[in-house]
């Protein structure tokens, strides 16, 4: 099967109609029933038989449709990197940014920077730490920013700032206000399960796994926000980036330094092979210094 012939095949099993299909692709009706049949007649078997006013599916073409599924999204992936490849970069900083960064750190160092530079533009995007590199590959970002993210050799590494890990705890858990809590006095309390939600939470489980202290968890959640709503709620408390607990306030949530303490790098990365713009590299220092303004 040639690329149209995929297109259109993928276009009548979705939609079940030749003239939906030339809508969704923006061609003549004609030019669908021509290109099915040039497509059946190279197959040698019926891809869609017509019943009641409608193309359904063969059982062929039921077969077929998961492999046909899987090459048409690497098409798009690939039109999409094209697209990318193409657009026109100049005077435009397009940042990957994981969710604990978005609170205030980029809002806040974008401001700043637009104040000097108010002719840049931004594109920003939220991206978990696995979701980096891809979005890296396929130009959607040039620049991702995240906690510890993994190490690939397709990328460079830019340090921006280590950020302190803290206790998140309702006030009524302790009702002094410590500006200090240490790992085993948290265990004595419900300590909400965020250890499988990246780089953050990999840390925590190895301070923890260190100290030989386990935790009592009866929440577990994917999210620091969640997390932190759960802890005003008075369900537990929980160990988070600076970053995310000062992004999520609540007059019910105190804050403690860890003892011992324990920090978490920023890193900015880009494509090795893809030198970073110098608009974008001027924007680093607005980064970190909107990072040590909050920590």
């Amino acid at each position: 099967m040639r690329l149209r012939h995929i297109e259109v095949f993928h276009a009548i099993y979705l939609t079940g109609s030749l003239t939906q299909a030339a809508q969704v692709l923006h061609i003549s009706q004609p030019a669908v029933s021509k290109t099915l049949a040039h497509a059946e007649q190279q197959l040698g078997f019926a891809l869609f038989k017509r019943e009641r006013g409608k193309l359904l599916p063969t059982a062929e073409a039921h077969t077929l449709f998961p492999e046909i599924e899987l090459l048409y999204r690497q098409l798009q992936g690939v039109q999409s990197l094209a697209q990318n490849l193409r657009r026109d970069a100049q005077g435009t900083i397009d940042l990957a940014i994981t969710p604990a960064l978005g609170f205030n750190v980029v809002p806040d160092a974008i401001a700043a920077f637009q104040r000097q530079h108010p002719g840049v533009r931004f594109r920003v995007q939220t991206v978990h730490h696995d979701e980096i590199l891809p979005t890296l590959q396929q130009r959607k970002a040039d620049l991702a920013i995240g906690f510890a993210p993994p190490h690939y050799p397709a990328l460079t590494a830019i340090a921006i700032a280590d950020v302190p890990i803290r206790a998140l705890y309702a006030v009524d858990t302790f009702p002094q206000r410590p500006q200090q809590l240490s790992w085993h006095t948290l265990v004595q309390h419900p300590l909400i399960d965020i250890f499988d939600s990246g780089p953050v939470g990999q840390l925590i489980w190895q301070q923890l796994e260190q100290a030989q202290l386990t935790p009592q968890s009866t929440q577990q959640v994917d999210t620091y926000f969640i997390a932190a709503r759960l802890v005003a709620r008075g369900l537990g408390c929980c160990v988070i980036d600076t970053l995310s607990a000062l992004g999520n306030p609540a007059a019910s949530v105190a804050m403690a330094d860890l003892d011992p303490p324990l920090h978490c790098p920023i890193r900015a990365l880009h494509l090795t092979d893809k030198p970073l713009a110098k608009v974008t590299q001027s924007f680093l220092p607005y980064l970190r210094g909107a990072v040590t303004d909050l920590i």
